[in-house]
């Protein structure tokens, strides 16, 4: 489902706007921070943050780990 958009000058950057079945599938509100990534096919534009991915997984194995200890701090 390729789309295609004009790039447009914004100030002094470049800029397009979002096809609207991309905002609504996507669940993209303004406002919301998008994480621009360059690959070798070119560029990507996705609302999912790989930085954050990274964290949350190492969240995960901590929570898992310490799970008995932080049951026992949130009932303190």
């Amino acid at each position: 489902m390729p789309k295609q958009v004009k790039a447009r000058k914004m100030g002094g950057s470049v800029g397009t706007t979002l096809p609207r079945e991309f905002v609504d599938r996507y669940h993209i509100k303004a406002g919301d921070l998008l994480t621009v990534i360059e690959t070798s096919d070119g560029i990507l534009i996705t609302p999912f943050n790989p930085e954050f991915e990274k964290a949350m997984t190492v969240y995960e194995r901590g929570a898992r780990k310490f799970r008995n200890a932080l049951r026992e701090l949130a009932s303190s």
